[in-house]
């Protein structure tokens, strides 16, 4: 086995996780719709899934951690497997009720998102075995999430059409075994280490103590361990400015970003065109765009100055889509400037991905990284609550500047405040300090 065996199957499993993860995304929505005729059902069944996994991703940490990264990730997409394919089976036997429904995607989304964490721990870990730029690793992971989306649907669609919903979600139930596989099989890492030296200097300078660097506490009861765990990855993150406004900034953006995506940008197709054409156009060059952008900051990351790359990244690749649709009365020149943002926005991806990498100490990754996630997240079930209230208030062009603008004084941020200044590569370590990574 080379040494980049692990980050190449690890990459590979979580690839084909997620295109299963992205059909499963069309076909239970259709089974639902075809089922039941209602669209607050519908929605239900999409809170009831995407809940416990933005809830696993941020306390699942402690536990990844005693589990380990590896077990983690191949118990999780086993039991992901397990329940998606529970699904076609009831189905099938004709006991599929909607609290049965409810349960297993539920089950669902949190198994999930336990894999998720540990995968997010586990990209850093493989890539540094096989001697791979942070950069690169983060971008190659996040360009094969968003390829995976792209091309997860629509053979979905296809086959919900020819076969039916049921067989669709049994194949994302393959897909999460395929995971599994590749990951008990291929992903190889060195053992963590289970405690911290004492007295460890955080990223702004401040000192801690062995716990909250990630020493495990000795003595009490499992529960209080385990908040002793999450407690330390909290304080990580609290201590550390630079990943606080890292977090801030992302979870603002992706209020802002769900909002355009899912109420503002179908309301002006529909005003502007009378169809949903146009808005399928736009979600395909957004995509591909998204997918080159992931790939030129994979390739580039390790070239550029990370802090130009990400203020300049985040002040194209955001407030233009919210102008030019305020500002421009013809397609191709909101294609234009959808495809540049998306790029911009997508090599993104590399910067943020390899800094946090590089922050976080090895045994605090999962628990911390899992946190970044899911906060970042938090605003995203709110962008389209915001977006519908926005426009119902201001009408769509002033409810696109609104977001625009709050946007772009959201990306100033690392131009102006002093922490992003340490948005920058570490220095390289002198070479008696090195260690080279256990198979």
């Amino acid at each position: 086995m080379t040494r980049r065996a692990p980050f190449a199957a690890l990459l590979g499993g979580y690839a084909i996780s997620v295109a299963g993860t992205s059909m499963s995304a069309v076909a239970i929505p259709w089974l639902v719709l075809s089922t039941t005729g209602s669209a607050a059902t519908t929605g239900l069944v999409a809170f009831a899934e995407m809940a416990p996994y933005v809830v696993a991703q941020a306390l699942a940490g402690p536990l990844v951690d005693r589990a380990g990264l590896r077990r983690a990730f191949v118990s999780g997409n086993v039991l992901a497997a397990i329940a998606v394919g529970a699904i076609p089976v009831a189905h099938a036997t004709g006991v599929l009720t909607l609290p049965t429904l409810l349960t297993l995607v539920a089950v669902a989304g949190a198994v999930r998102g336990t894999a998720d964490c540990a995968n997010g721990a586990l990209v850093p870990t493989t890539a540094s075995l096989g001697g791979i730029a942070l950069e690169r690793a983060a971008g190659l992971n996040s360009g094969a999430n968003r390829l995976a989306l792209l091309v997860g649907a629509p053979p979905a669609t296809a086959v919900v059409t020819l076969a039916g919903s049921p067989l669709v979600v049994a194949i994302d139930a393959a897909t999460f075994a395929a995971a599994a596989a590749m990951g008990a099989i291929w992903v190889r890492v060195p053992r963590q280490p289970t405690t911290a030296p004492p007295d460890r200097t955080a990223p702004d300078g401040t000192r801690s103590d062995r716990t909250a660097t990630g020493g495990t506490a000795t003595g009490g009861t499992a529960l209080g361990r385990y908040g002793r765990d999450l407690a330390a990855g909290l304080r990580f993150i609290r201590t550390d400015r630079l990943l606080l406004g890292l977090i801030t900034m992302i979870a603002v953006t992706n209020l802002l970003d769900q909002g355009l995506a899912a109420v503002m940008l179908p309301v002006w197709a529909r005003e502007r065109f009378g169809s949903a054409g146009a808005l399928g156009v736009l979600a395909g060059v957004g995509g591909l765009g998204s997918v080159l952008g992931n790939l030129l900051g994979a390739w580039l990351g390790p070239r550029l100055s990370r802090r130009a790359l990400y203020s300049v990244g985040f002040l194209v690749g955001g407030a233009p889509r919210f102008l030019v649709l305020v500002l421009a009365g013809t397609l191709p020149s909101v294609i234009g400037v959808v495809l540049v943002s998306e790029v911009f926005a997508g090599s993104l991806n590399p910067v943020i991905g390899a800094t946090a990498y590089e922050r976080i100490p090895e045994n605090l990754r999962a628990r911390v990284l899992g946190a970044v996630r899911a906060s970042s997240w938090i605003g995203v079930p709110f962008g389209g609550l915001f977006g519908g209230y926005a426009i119902e208030a201001l009408g769509t062009r002033p409810a696109l500047l609104a977001f625009g603008t709050v946007y772009l004084l959201t990306t100033l941020a690392p131009f102006v405040f002093p922490a992003w200044r340490q948005l920058r590569r570490p220095d390289p370590a002198p070479v008696g300090d090195r260690h080279p990574a256990v198979a």
